[in-house]
């Protein structure tokens, strides 16, 4: 890679930095790309302090980062001071995620980084600091919206064994069925291949797009959103080229060898998605954010504010994390 990754600090009183900590100590072990972490670097001292580990921290400008990469941890700062203690957030937990995301999201905009990499975020913390995203995807969004287009963000979950993509995301369940239409899962499906095409090599990208209701509506006996709403979806991107099949009953998607035949399941509502990916896939599963003019990835896991500090913290989503933005920049950077 010729440009380093840019990876946000997360929530200072999370796991974040344990599992920063851990993954630059297995950068040689596990080939990881060159990576910065954007965030306070005086925190990421502290919490190696706590776990009593020998990270020598380097606090670096993005253009030096990957230099530095071999022999420290690079750290671009932001100015703010993340001062929480592991399992407790305060009142800079907010500013100091918020601060980061927008300074990697900067320096991936101006060339300095080839991506970003976020760790997780408590968005309960920033929505009492008044944080108005429903969470990373939206607030990204905003960040890479410009005058002329502003991106429509699809969430992907990815591993070796399973991809999904929800059509809708945060929202309760009686809101996602809602928010439904033949519209939005055509465009959710166009972002989607249009990303597996670019960003993951795939030439002919298929997708099998799982019913909302129980065994895909039966017919309309068990509800028309199925024959109303995911077949006419359906109809549209096939006569558009697109390789779909769907609705299909989402109890038997997920199995070895319905699994084979589909590079990434798009399924209806947030849990229809994640259960089954965090099932087969809880340690190395990685967040993707489709349809950004950059590339994100994220660990697929939360603060876990229980185990922060305590040397518990497993690194492999953050780890998959880091691969995976390298391997979806490798021919654009």
């Amino acid at each position: 890679m010729s440009k380093p990754l840019a990876l946000t600090l997360g929530e200072a009183a999370g796991i974040g930095p344990d599992i920063t900590l851990a993954s630059w100590l297995a950068r040689r072990q596990e080939r990881l790309p060159p990576f910065y972490v954007v965030g306070d670097a005086a925190a990421l001292t502290h919490r190696a302090g706590l776990l009593r580990i020998d990270v020598p921290i380097a606090e670096v400008d993005a253009k030096e980062a990957g230099k530095a990469f071999a022999d420290a941890l690079p750290v671009v700062g932001t100015g703010v001071a993340a001062t929480a203690e592991a399992g407790r957030p305060d009142d800079t937990s907010a500013p100091a995620a918020i601060a980061a995301i927008t300074r990697a999201v900067s320096d991936v905009q101006a060339g300095d980084a080839a991506a970003v990499v976020t760790n997780p975020i408590a968005k309960s913390v920033l929505y009492a600091a008044g944080f108005r995203h429903p969470g990373h995807t939206e607030f990204l969004a905003e960040l890479a919206a410009s005058p002329a287009k502003s991106p429509r963000p699809v969430m992907m979950l990815w591993s070796q064994t399973l991809a999904v993509v929800p059509v809708t995301i945060h929202l309760p369940l009686r809101d996602a069925i809602a928010r439904l239409s033949t519209d939005l899962i055509v465009e959710t499906c166009r972002i989607t291949v249009a990303d597996l095409r670019a960003r993951f090599g795939i030439a002919h990208p298929r997708l099998a797009l799982a019913g909302l209701n129980p065994h895909a509506g039966e017919g309309g006996s068990l509800g028309r959103e199925d024959l109303a709403i995911i077949a006419p979806a359906v109809a549209s991107l096939r006569a558009s080229g697109h390789d779909v099949r769907g609705p299909m009953p989402a109890d038997t998607m997920f199995h070895a060898a319905a699994r084979a035949s589909y590079d990434c399941a798009v399924c209806m509502y947030h849990d229809q998605a994640l259960i089954p990916i965090k099932t087969l896939a809880f340690d190395d599963a990685v967040n993707v954010t489709l349809g950004l003019p950059f590339v994100r990835t994220s660990p697929d896991h939360g603060t876990a504010f229980d185990i922060a500090g305590s040397g518990r913290a497993n690194p492999s989503s953050l780890i998959a994390a880091l691969r995976l933005a390298a391997r979806m920049t490798s021919d654009v950077t």
